[in-house]
């Protein structure tokens, strides 16, 4: 799932990257209030967290301008961070489309929880289970079981998984992946997906999946094999 991190303190956007980036989480970080209505015209989120006190467009106003917004991410759930911490300022980001709200300092494992659980609310489904013959995904807790042999992956690894069963028999090209897992600012090579397919099949062969369990659609991409 794609993340916008929308934070002009600079520290606090690294903490929050590298936290959502472990779970594996795809995410783009802007500084300012313009700069994020200019993603947010250009790529589809699941997910917005958003700071109160911005540069050129406070959250606030972001957030309304967002609401109003005849586009995809008109109802993209939004998680507004704040210094202000009395009633008045709460019910403010509410009112302006918020759908949670959180005063700094805060808990990052808290934050977390928060996070997943307004994904889970933008689902179709709250099962957080995903299921391919033998393969299971459980997206609550980042499992990754084979026959019921678990699954080590990285971050990167998980989140290609979790993309390609999702995504069924629909065939994913290389530069569709790295739209989907990877930050648009800092986006690597195609070689590196080969590589990341690569390590992913030997990972699914090792707990006993068949090789061909990720198919090559050759000059296209890759997709899971039928069941």
């Amino acid at each position: 799932m794609r993340i916008l991190v929308v934070e002009d303190d600079q520290h606090l956007a690294e903490i929050l990257t590298e936290t959502l980036s472990d779970r594996a989480y795809s995410v783009d970080v802007v500084k300012d209030g313009e700069s994020a209505w200019d993603w947010l015209n250009s790529l589809v989120y699941d997910l917005i967290v958003l700071d109160v006190t911005l540069p050129k467009l406070d959250g606030i106003s972001l957030c309304k301008r967002l609401r109003g917004a005849l586009n995809e991410n008109g109802t993209t759930p939004v998680l507004m961070l704040t210094a202000r911490d009395t009633i008045a300022d709460k019910i403010l980001g509410l009112d302006a489309g918020a759908d949670d709200y959180m005063v700094k300092p805060f808990d990052i494992e808290e934050l977390m929880a928060r996070v997943r659980a307004l994904l889970r609310r933008g689902t179709s489904s709250p099962n957080p289970k995903l299921i391919w013959g033998d393969l299971q995904i459980d997206s609550s807790t980042y499992e990754v079981n084979y026959a019921n042999a678990p699954l080590t992956l990285t971050p990167k690894e998980y989140a290609l998984l979790e993309l390609l069963v999702s995504s069924g028999r629909k065939v994913l090209s290389r530069s569709g992946i790295i739209d989907r897992i990877w930050s648009l600012q800092d986006p690597p090579t195609e070689e590196t997906v080969k590589s990341h397919i690569k390590s992913l099949r030997q990972k699914l062969r090792n707990a006993g999946a068949p090789e061909d369990l990720i198919e090559t659609v050759h000059g296209v991409g890759y997709r899971l094999k039928q069941i």
